[in-house]
């Protein structure tokens, strides 16, 4: 299996949504099909059929998070240094064409989450970055056109 890159916070997460979906949500769901079957005939009980659509998810959820946890590779950005941009750096571009700043961390697709700045190491963006230096500059294909950045900064740390 391909190895899934991902941070310690990410693996954290992921290992604390399993816990919760096997501790809390799957109880609370077997509660209510067995609440369910007791209203009668379960092929016209609506709220049978949701609790079971409901487990469905939960199940599948269950099974996609094992499987990640079990092909993760955590990687510890606090032991990772350097003047090239890799998995872990946060990184500082700086828009070509309007001057403006943002800040982000490169992190694994199931922690990505471009608005608090972590964005995911399969983004365009992220793709044009590995192997950058300060001051480089970089063309990122958007539906709207090529937009240019440039390197301002780049650092390790947690």
């Amino acid at each position: 299996m391909e190895k899934i890159p991902m941070t310690m916070n990410g693996y954290k997460h992921l290992q604390d949504e399993l816990k919760h979906l096997k501790k809390i949500e799957r109880p609370n769901v077997i509660d209510a099909i067995a609440e369910a079957r007791l209203h009668g005939d379960l092929s016209e009980n609506a709220e049978y059929q949701a609790a079971r659509e409901r487990q469905e998810f939960i199940e599948r959820r269950i099974a996609t998070l094992e499987e990640k946890l079990s092909c993760a590779q955590v990687i510890d950005i606090s032991k990772l240094s350097g003047s090239e941009i890799t998995f872990g750096a946060t990184v500082t571009v700086v828009d070509e064409d309007t001057a403006e700043k943002r800040t982000y961390q490169i992190v694994g697709g199931d922690e990505s989450d471009v608005h608090k700045g972590l964005l995911s190491i399969t983004s365009p963006l992220a793709q044009a970055l590995i192997g950058r230096r300060v001051s480089d500059t970089i063309e990122v294909a958007t539906p709207s056109g090529g937009k240019g950045y440039a390197v301002q900064s780049i650092s390790y740390s947690t």
